[in-house]
C-alpha cells in the first residue's frame, strides 16, 4: 500500500508536530507557535459532525497580523495527491483515560481512520462495543485532540473485517434496545466478500481507494448531523452509472434488492452528477405522489434544500429552465413529467421547454417498472435525443412476469426492464442482501383452517382468518414490539375486515376483561372525484383505482367512518378533504413503534393496518414485521409486499413473518426463483428460514449444551444453581450457552405455524418457567461482568470479551405500565383464584431487561403486599413511588453516614446534580471542604464517595445521562 511507516508518533505531541509539518507545507505558510497552538484551539472540537465538514471545505484562521488564512486541510482537488503515513501503539493519556490505538492511518497528518486488531476469538462486533464505549468514556482523546478527525473505524480478528463511520455520541451508543451502528464488510463488485485483513488491506486501504472513499462515498446527512459510510454494492452502482455517463454508453439499470438504500445511492449518483458540467439537468423520477415527498425528504434528509417540492407542472417546468445550480437535481413523478411533455396541453410546456431539448439530461428511475413502460417513456426519448436514462429497481421486469403495454402507433407487447433501459449496469439482489444480513429471511405460513387443504387462491370465511390473526398475532410481532400490514383483495373486502375486527375485539373484551384489543387502522384512497392529488396516487395503485369506478359513494361514506374512528382513538382530526395528512399520520403511528410505551402510550400506537395496495411497495419501517395476506399475489408484487417486514433491527426481530390466507405456496417459489439472481438452486434455503423441526433440532442441542456445561462444574442444570458457579470464566461459559437458549426460543416464540407436539416438545427442553428464571440469572451475571469490566483495563477479562446482547432478553409488552397493571390485579384478586402467583410475578420481573434498574426495587415492592388486598392500579403506581422514595431516602442516609456527611448536606448536593443533570466537581469541593481535609485526603475521600454514590443516582436519574459521572466511574 506504500503507506510511509511512522513508528516515532507514538504520543500527542509527536501528533502534532507531524501534522504541524504537512499543514503549512500544504498551505504554502509558515505559523508562529501561538498561531499554531490557537489554531489547534479552533478544529479540536468533540463535534465529529463539525470536524469531518471541516476536513471536506475551505477554511479560514485569523492570524497574528489580523490578516485571514484560507486553508484546506487536505488537498480537496485530488486527494489521492495527499501524504498517507500509519502510526501504530500511539497512547494518548489525557486526565482520565490512557487509551492506546492499534493502528492509525494518517492523511496530511490526520489521523483519519482507526484499525482495532482482536484476537480470533473475540467477535469484531465486541470490538465495535469497545470502541463506542471508548468514544463515550469523558475525557477521551478522541473529543480533545487531532483523533477527533476520525472518519472510519475499521475492526478485525484477521478472518473477519468490518469497517464503520465515526459519529457524535448520540449516534454512537449500545442499549438494551441494541440498535447497533451500520457496521460492513467489504465486498468485491461481484459481491463477494472481503474478509480477511490482508484481502481487505490490499482492496480497501489502497491509498487512492481510502481517499475515494472517505471523500466521494462518505454522506454528511445534514439535518442528523450524521455521517454514513456507503455499502459496497452502493459504490460500484454509483461509479457504474458515473461511468456510464462520462463515456456516453447510453441507459441502464441497477437491481438493487428492496430495502438496500436505493435511495441514498440515487443520491449519491445525483450529487457527483451535479458536478458535472456535460449534464444540464439530473431528474429524479418517482411513480406517485407520496413517493414524490418520500423521495424528496430523504434527498432533503441528506442536505438541507437540495430539492424543493414541484407542486405543479407548472413549478416542474420553471425550475427545468431554470439556470439556478440549485435547480439542477430535481425529484418530481412521472405524471407531471408525462404532462410537460404532453404537446396538446394549452400551456405550452413542451414549446418552452424546448431550449432543453439537445442538452444532456439525466434521469434516474425510482422503482421502474410499468409507468417507464408505455406513453412516458416513448416521450420522454423522442424529447430528449442526448438524454441518459437510468432505472433503480428491486424487482426487475423479466419476460416471464412482464406484461403487455400498449404505446401509441404499436401493437401491445410485453416489454423488460433490459429492453427499456438496454444494460444492467450492477446486481445486488435479495439473496445477496440476505447473506450479507442487510435484509432479513423470511417465516412464511401457510394458514389451514381446521386442518383442511386450502386451494389456491381460496381464502377461508373471514372470520376464521380474524380468530387466526387474534390467535397468532402476539407470537408474530414479539409481543406486540412491532406492528403488521394485512394486504386484502379489494376496498370492499377491506372494508368488511375493518368492521369484523371492531365487532369480534368489541365481544371478546366484553367476555374477557383481561383481553387486550389491539388497535386497528385500515387505509385506501378514496374516490378522486376531480382531486388530481388522489388521480395520480392511484395510477400505482390498480386495484384501488378499479374498485373506486364502483359504488364510490359508498366507498366514500365507509372511508368518512374508518377515519372518524382513527381520531376518536388516537385524537386526531383528519378528514376525506385532508386525505394526505391521514395517510402520513398512520405511516408515523406505523414508524414510531421503536417508542417504549413510557414515550409513546401503547394506546396512540397501530398494531394492524388493513390495506390494499397502498403501503404494500416503497413503504420502510423496521418495525414492520408481519404481513397477513387475504390477497393474491404474483411475481414482483409479491416480492415486494413480503419486502416490507425484512429491514433489519436487532435480534429480537430474526426474520420477516407472512401469513399466507390463500395458499400460495407455488407463486411464492416461483417469485423466489425468479428473483434470486445468482444461485437459484439455492435461493429458498437462503430466503426461507429453516422449518421448526430443524430450530427446534438446533435448541436441543443448545440446551445439551448447557446441561453439559453445568454438569461440567458438578450442577445439575436448574436456575437456582447458576449463582453457585464459581469465577467469572465459568459466568461467562454460562453467559454463552444460555444466550445460544434464548436466541433459539426467541425465533420459535415468533414461528406462527408450530404443531401442538412441537410446543409441546419445545416446552419439555425448555419450560417457560425455567426460560424466565434462567433469563433472571443471566441479567444478573451479564450485569456483574459487564460492571467489572468496565473498571478493569484488562481486555483479557472475561466481561471484555462478551457480547452480552440484552436485547433477546427485553419485551415491548413488559414495560412499567404492564407490571403496574399486573401488580393491581395480584393485589385485587383472591387468593385461590390468582392468575399469577407471587413467585411467577418475581420471576416476570426478573427476566426482563427493560427492568433490569427497577429490578430490585419493584421485587421489594411486591413483597410488601398481601394477595387479595384490593389496590387499584392508581393506588399501585402511588404505593411505589412512595415506597421507591423511602428505600432511596434512607440508602442516601447510610452513604450519609459511611462518608461522615451530614445528610442534609449530601441531599442537597445530589439534588443540584439531578436538577440539572450534570455533574458539579466544585459542589463536590465543597460538600467536603467542611471536614478540613488536606488536598490528597480530600480527593480520595470524594473519589469514595462517588463510587457509593454513582449506583444510587444512577436509579434516581431513571436512565437519563448525567454528564461527567463517568469519569468516577472510571476510577
Amino acid at each position: 500500500m506504500n503507506y510511509l511507516r511512522r513508528d516515532d508518533i507514538r504520543d500527542r505531541a509527536a501528533l502534532e508536530r507531524n501534522f504541524r509539518q504537512k499543514f503549512e507545507s500544504l498551505n504554502r505558510v509558515r505559523l508562529t507557535d501561538s498561531e499554531f497552538e490557537r489554531l489547534l484551539g479552533e478544529i479540536v472540537t468533540p463535534d465529529v459532525f463539525a470536524n469531518a465538514e471541516r476536513l471536506r471545505n475551505w477554511n479560514t484562521f485569523e492570524r497574528e497580523d489580523g490578516t485571514p488564512l484560507h486553508y484546506q486541510l487536505v488537498n480537496l482537488k485530488d486527494w489521492c495527491r495527499n501524504t498517507f503515513e500509519v502510526a501504530s501503539q500511539l497512547r494518548m493519556n489525557t486526565h482520565s483515560s490512557h487509551h492506546r490505538y492499534d493502528v492509525l492511518i494518517l492523511l496530511n497528518g490526520l489521523p483519519v481512520a482507526q484499525v482495532e486488531l482482536k484476537s480470533l476469538r473475540v467477535s469484531p462486533r465486541k470490538a465495535m462495543q469497545q470502541i463506542v464505549e471508548y468514544k463515550n468514556d469523558p475525557g477521551n482523546g478522541y473529543g480533545n485532540s487531532l483523533l477527533c478527525f476520525l472518519q472510519l473505524f475499521i475492526v478485525s480478528n484477521r478472518s473477519q473485517t468490518w469497517y464503520f463511520a465515526n459519529n457524535n455520541n448520540e449516534h454512537f451508543l449500545f442499549n438494551v434496545e441494541e440498535r447497533f451502528l451500520p457496521v460492513y464488510r467489504w465486498a468485491a463488485r461481484d459481491n463477494r466478500k472481503v474478509e480477511h485483513l490482508a484481502d481487505f488491506a490490499e482492496q480497501f486501504l489502497a491509498k487512492c481507494t481510502l481517499a475515494e472513499m472517505i471523500s466521494r462515498y462518505m454522506v454528511l446527512i445534514q439535518n442528523e448531523r450524521k455521517l454514513v459510510m456507503m455499502r459496497p454494492y452502493q459504490v460500484y452502482a454509483v461509479k457504474a452509472i458515473v461511468d456510464c455517463i462520462h463515456e456516453n454508453r447510453g441507459n441502464g439499470y441497477i437491481w438493487h434488492t428492496t430495502g438496500s438504500g436505493k435511495t441514498l445511492t440515487s443520491f449519491k449518483a445525483s450529487t457527483l452528477l451535479k458536478d458535472n458540467p456535460d449534464i444540464e439537468k439530473c431528474l429524479f423520477v418517482v411513480d406517485r405522489k407520496d413517493l414524490d415527498k418520500q423521495t424528496r425528504e430523504e434527498f432533503n434528509r441528506f442536505q438541507p434544500g437540495c430539492v424543493e417540492e414541484n407542486t405543479n407542472t407548472e413549478t416542474l417546468v420553471q425550475r427545468l429552465l431554470s439556470d439556478d445550480y440549485r435547480n439542477k437535481v430535481i425529484v418530481t413523478t412521472i405524471q407531471k413529467l408525462g404532462l410537460a411533455l404532453d404537446g396538446t396541453n394549452r400551456k405550452q410546456y413542451r414549446e418552452r421547454l424546448e431550449p432543453l431539448r439537445d442538452k444532456r439530461v439525466v434521469f434516474i428511475f425510482d422503482e421502474c417498472h410499468r409507468s417507464q413502460f408505455g406513453e412516458n417513456h416513448k416521450a420522454i426519448k423522442a424529447f430528449f435525443p442526448n438524454a441518459q436514462l437510468f432505472g433503480f429497481t428491486g424487482t426487475p421486469i423479466f419476460e416471464k412476469n412482464a406484461s403487455a403495454v400498449r404505446v401509441e402507433g404499436e401493437e401491445a407487447r410485453l416489454m423488460t426492464t433490459q429492453e427499456v433501459f438496454q444494460q444492467e449496469l450492477h446486481a445486488y439482489t435479495i439473496t445477496h442482501a440476505i447473506d450479507d444480513g442487510n435484509v432479513l429471511r423470511f417465516h412464511v405460513d401457510y394458514f389451514r383452517p381446521d386442518g383442511a387443504a386450502a386451494k389456491l387462491g381460496e381464502t377461508p370465511a373471514k372470520r376464521a382468518v380474524i380468530e387466526a390473526i387474534l390467535e397468532k398475532h402476539d407470537a408474530a410481532t414479539n409481543q406486540r414490539k412491532f406492528n403488521a400490514l394485512f394486504a386484502t383483495a379489494s376496498i370492499d373486502e377491506a372494508i368488511e375486515y375493518y368492521r369484523l375486527f371492531r365487532e369480534i375485539q368489541a365481544a371478546r373484551a366484553a367476555q374477557d376483561p383481561e383481553f387486550m384489543p389491539l388497535n386497528i387502522a385500515c387505509v385506501f384512497s378514496p374516490p378522486a372525484e376531480g382531486n388530481r392529488d388522489v388521480a395520480q396516487l392511484q395510477e400505482d395503485l390498480p386495484q384501488e383505482l378499479e374498485d373506486n369506478r364502483k359504488d364510490p359513494g359508498r366507498k366514500k361514506a365507509a372511508l368518512a367512518e374508518i377515519i372518524a374512528d382513527y381520531n376518536a382513538r388516537y385524537g386526531t382530526n383528519h378528514d376525506l378533504a385532508n386525505f394526505d395528512s391521514y395517510y402520513q399520520d398512520i405511516q408515523s403511528r406505523i414508524k414510531d413503534q421503536k417508542y417504549p410505551n413510557a414515550d409513546l402510550p401503547r394506546g396512540r400506537k397501530i398494531d394492524i393496518i388493513i390495506v390494499v395496495d397502498m403501503l404494500l411497495t416503497g413503504f420502510d419501517s423496521a418495525y414492520l414485521n408481519t404481513l397477513y395476506v387475504d390477497k393474491n399475489l404474483k411475481y414482483h408484487s409479491l416480492i415486494q409486499a413480503f419486502s416490507r417486514t425484512n429491514r433489519v433491527l436487532n435480534d429480537a426481530k430474526p426474520y420477516g413473518n407472512i401469513l399466507d390466507f390463500r395458499a400460495q405456496r407455488a407463486a411464492v417459489d416461483e417469485a423466489i426463483a425468479l428473483f434470486s439472481g445468482e444461485a437459484p438452486e439455492r435461493a429458498k434455503e437462503v430466503w426461507l428460514v429453516d422449518p421448526a423441526p430443524k430450530v427446534i433440532e438446533r435448541l436441543a442441542e443448545a440446551t445439551r449444551s448447557l446441561t453439559e456445561f453445568m454438569a461440567g462444574h458438578g450442577l445439575p442444570a436448574r436456575p437456582e444453581e447458576v449463582s453457585n458457579l464459581k469465577g467469572d470464566a465459568a459466568r461467562a461459559g454460562f453467559i454463552e450457552r444460555f444466550k445460544e437458549v434464548r436466541r433459539l426460543a426467541t425465533q420459535l416464540e415468533q414461528y406462527t405455524d408450530l404443531a401442538p407436539e412441537q410446543k409441546d416438545q419445545i416446552q419439555a427442553l425448555i419450560p417457560r418457567d425455567d426460560l424466565r428464571a434462567f433469563s433472571a440469572r443471566y441479567l444478573e451475571l451479564a450485569k456483574q461482568l459487564q460492571d467489572k469490566a468496565r473498571k478493569s483495563d484488562d481486555p483479557t477479562a472475561p466481561g471484555a470479551q462478551l457480547d452480552f446482547e440484552f436485547v433477546l432478553f427485553d419485551s415491548a409488552l413488559i414495560d412499567y405500565d404492564y407490571i403496574m397493571g399486573l401488580i393491581a390485579r395480584f393485589s385485587q384478586a383472591e387468593p385461590k383464584r390468582q392468575k399469577m402467583t407471587r413467585a411467577e410475578l418475581m420471576r416476570l420481573l426478573a427476566s426482563s431487561a427493560r427492568l433490569m434498574e427497577e429490578r430490585e426495587d419493584l421485587e421489594a415492592y411486591v413483597a410488601t403486599l398481601a394477595e387479595g388486598e384490593g389496590l387499584s392500579e392508581a393506588e399501585i403506581r402511588k404505593g411505589y413511588e412512595r415506597f421507591k422514595a423511602q428505600r432511596q431516602a434512607e440508602e442516601l442516609a447510610r452513604i450519609a453516614e459511611r462518608h461522615g456527611l451530614d445528610v442534609k448536606a449530601l441531599q442537597g448536593f445530589v439534588d443540584l446534580i439531578l436538577g440539572r443533570m450534570i455533574f458539579d466537581p466544585d459542589a463536590l469541593t465543597e460538600l467536603f471542604r467542611q471536614r478540613g481535609l488536606g488536598w490528597k485526603a480530600r480527593a480520595q475521600a470524594e473519589l469514595a464517595l462517588m463510587e457509593d454514590l454513582i449506583p444510587w443516582l444512577n436509579r434516581k436519574a431513571e436512565g437519563r445521562e448525567i454528564s461527567g459521572l463517568e469519569v468516577y466511574d472510571a476510577h
